[in-house]
């Protein structure tokens, strides 16, 4: 079983559930690029083409979470809080099928799989986070952090139970499922800090210098989290 940020690879899960996962996210995605429509505008369409971007460079750099396992930003909560729930989702998801096309990263006949464990189920799970934690935090760049850092924490474990899910549904060999459900919530917790202290410091670092471009704080009426120069100049 491949450990790396829940990448799953050709003939973990069999052919009837993998193609049916592979159903239920073309019409999810479907579903968001209806709702999409209505976010996008001349700010946010150019936000999402640098968020993806960034996700797909980050995701190509791998950091050791215990002794010959290592992770990697999955994207979903990075997503959601600076271009929302429904872009975000697309984002990512075009990451994950440029990294199956082009480096074979996760199996084609799993690519379903993994779009709806990563950008569905990811950036859904970090989104209801992020809209309860934004209206009971501090307006504050911590406040802003620790949703940052909680939500994509969460949202990688998670997204990690539904793989047991499927496995659980179409696993092509015998394991234990509790084994496999402790493994994966253990190994990916990990993976969701690394993923919380990427998220948080990126989210932050946009937010002090233009606030007007994260989604999260638009949509939830934040107060922006930098602060203003003060004009120089003397009394007249």
């Amino acid at each position: 079983m491949d450990q790396q940020a829940m990448h799953i690879a050709n003939g973990i899960v069999n052919g009837p559930v993998s193609a049916f996962f592979a159903l239920v996210a073309f019409l999810a995605l479907g579903f968001c690029v209806v709702r999409a429509r209505a976010d996008l505008d001349d700010r946010l369409a150019p936000m999402a083409g640098l968020v993806a971007a960034f996700i797909f460079a980050v995701q190509m750099l791998n950091f050791p979470v215990l002794a010959g396992v290592s992770g990697h930003l999955l994207g979903g909560t990075l997503a959601a809080m600076l271009v929302g729930p429904w872009v975000g989702a697309l984002c990512v998801s075009t990451v994950l099928i440029v990294q199956c096309l082009l480096f074979a990263d996760g199996g084609l006949t799993a690519i379903g799989l993994n779009v709806v464990n990563m950008a569905l189920i990811g950036t859904a799970a970090a989104y209801l986070l992020i809209a309860l934690l934004l209206r009971v935090l501090p307006k504050t760049p911590t406040g802003l952090a620790v949703t940052g850092f909680a939500a994509s924490v969460v949202s990688v474990v998670v997204a990690s139970q539904v793989f047991v899910l499927e496995y659980a549904l179409g696993g092509t060999t015998h394991l234990s499922l509790p084994l496999i459900s402790g493994t994966m919530a253990g190994v990916h917790l990990l993976i969701g800090i690394g993923e919380g202290l990427i998220t948080a410091v990126t989210v932050v670092t946009v937010a002090r210098v233009r606030p007007d471009l994260v989604y999260a704080l638009r949509r939830f009426r934040v107060t922006p989290v930098h602060t203003p120069v003060p004009a120089s100049g003397g009394a007249a």
